[in-house]
């Protein structure tokens, strides 16, 4: 999963309308009030009960192997990743699919050495990179010395959104800007325009901003927790800075993998996906392994049952960590009757986290930061969530802020949903009581760390939210009316003892 940052606005698109039922389709079939759904036939054990989380973490066991023999990583471009892709298309051949690999063209940005910022007047304060300061993915190199410091526009919600703000800004100064209402790329490239030697973005939440100027920047940019933001814009009269960024920008190639169940509707598809590299400082096993392992295990037990009425389409993206470039090359790729095929996304990223807890992505838009989904995206949480009601389980809404894969299946109107035990947010004692863990830590403390092992998965979360996640696949490769409209094509069988008020039986 990437840093969490703004991206691109998501609030007040508009989405392409879905396809709706065509003439000849069957009506909805209700048992006791209740949506049909899970297995096709009443003899099959139930997806959630097949995909098991001993089957999942013996994936993950050799996830972890390949990372552990290929420089501790699965990071895109490397052989960890070329290894990785080898094991799923492997097991997916073993289960009967035709993977095939979908290749891209992709800028990759790296820090080439780490950051400085320091303050050298009126003292000398070294600021620490990963608690102070992150440089911003896509950052150009450059170096400031004795750099001043000029605020813009920080007491607004808007801040460096607007050229006029720099009217007067002189040259050769670094910009300081608040985090608001656009994104860093634009802020950025407003204070390159006006002559900023860096840009300096601090957040509006209380936690350190990571984030991203897409698709690069001509002048160092980072982001800042906001406390060192505040006491950059109270004393920038008095203080100077050093900052040197050592970033390199490369064309490089990858690729995502994709099967398809053989059955199915072929223009009503369901899409499963989960991201496969993981970040080069660790061998990524929450992230994503656990989603990754979980997508494997689903279609290895999927192709085993009766063929779905709407074909399942199982995805494997690559570089998600570097810019959510593999599902977002996928999605451009398709023309817009290949779009229309598919019906609905489902995006599994990070569901074995340490200090778990039970988030369904928010596709009623309940949360402020949640924007932008598609008609249809409400219907697929409430499907999981009412699993985890069933199983006496409680379960919250995940912020839908475009920070993982889904985010080019909503831009393109595709009604999307998904599964998430946590990251980088901190665990409050009322969830404490719902799921367990430790109150005031990360609900995935080796989040992007080299510590992202086997050995700090929580197998009750993979378990727990494997179980949801297997229901939701099921349930919608069986029947996807409540998403978009669209019913089963094949007849069910109903047998009831009255025709109208007549006994017939």
């Amino acid at each position: 999963m990437r840093p969490s940052h703004p991206g691109p606005s998501l609030t007040g698109s508009s989405p392409r309308r879905r396809r709706t039922t065509t003439a000849g389709l069957t009506a909805l079939v209700l048992a006791a009030g209740t949506l049909a759904g899970g297995p096709a036939h009443a003899d099959e054990i139930p997806l959630s009960e097949r995909v098991t989380a001993e089957a999942i973490e013996a994936h993950l066991l050799n996830l972890d192997t390949i990372a552990s023999y290929n420089g501790g990583n699965r990071a895109s471009g490397t052989p960890g990743y070329d290894v990785a892709a080898q094991y799923v298309e492997n097991r997916l051949e073993r289960a009967g699919y035709e993977p095939y690999r979908h290749e891209y063209e992709y800028e990759a940005w790296r820090a080439e050495s780490p950051t400085v910022l320091s303050r050298v007047a009126p003292d000398e304060n070294p600021y620490r990179e990963g608690e102070h300061f992150e440089t911003m993915s896509y950052s150009a190199s450059g170096s400031v010395r004795d750099g001043e410091i000029v605020p813009v526009s920080t007491d607004t919600d808007d801040s460096g959104c607007a050229p006029e703000q720099f009217a007067d800004f002189p040259e050769g100064r670094i910009a300081l800007m608040k985090r608001g209402s656009c994104a860093f790329g634009e802020k950025v490239q407003n204070a390159a325009d006006a002559g900023a030697s860096a840009a300096l973005i601090y957040n509006n939440e209380d936690e350190l901003l990571m984030g991203t100027v897409e698709p690069g920047s001509e002048i160092p940019a980072l982001g800042l927790t906001p406390a060192l933001g505040e006491e950059l814009a109270d004393q920038a009269d008095e203080l100077r800075l050093d900052i040197e960024v050592d970033t390199s920008l490369t064309t490089e190639r990858s690729y995502s993998i994709l099967a398809d169940t053989p059955g199915g509707s072929d223009d009503n598809v369901v899409v499963v996906g989960a991201h496969l590299d993981s970040v080069e400082e660790g061998p990524g096993i929450n992230d994503n392994g656990s989603g990754s392992a979980f997508v494997l295990e689903s279609a290895v037990q999927l192709a085993q049952q009766e063929d779905p009425n709407n074909k399942v389409r199982f995805a494997f993206w690559g570089t998600e960590e570097s810019g959510l470039v593999g599902s977002n090359e996928y999605v451009a790729s398709l023309d817009e009757d290949r779009l229309d095929d598919i019906a609905l996304y489902l995006n599994f990223d990070m569901i074995g986290s340490h200090n778990y807890g039970r988030f369904v992505l928010d596709g009623r838009m309940e949360l402020p930061g949640s924007g932008g989904a598609p008609s249809g995206s409400g219907a697929i949480a409430k499907i999981f969530e009412d699993y985890f009601a069933s199983q006496g389980q409680v379960s919250e809404p995940g912020v839908l802020s475009g920070r993982s894969d889904y985010l080019a299946f909503m831009q393109a109107g595709i009604p999307s949903g998904g599964l998430f035990s946590g990251a980088d947010g901190t665990k409050t004692a009322e969830q404490v009581e719902w799921y367990g863990g430790t109150e005031g830590e990360l609900f995935d403390p080796y989040y992007h760390t080299a510590e992202d092992t086997l050995e700090n998965i929580n197998m009750d979360s993979v378990a727990e939210l494997s179980a949801a996640g297997a229901h939701g696949i099921e349930f919608l490769a069986e029947n996807t009316l409540p998403v978009n409209g669209v019913t089963p094509l094949s007849q069910p069988v109903v047998d009831l003892p009255r025709l109208g008020d007549a006994w017939v039986r």
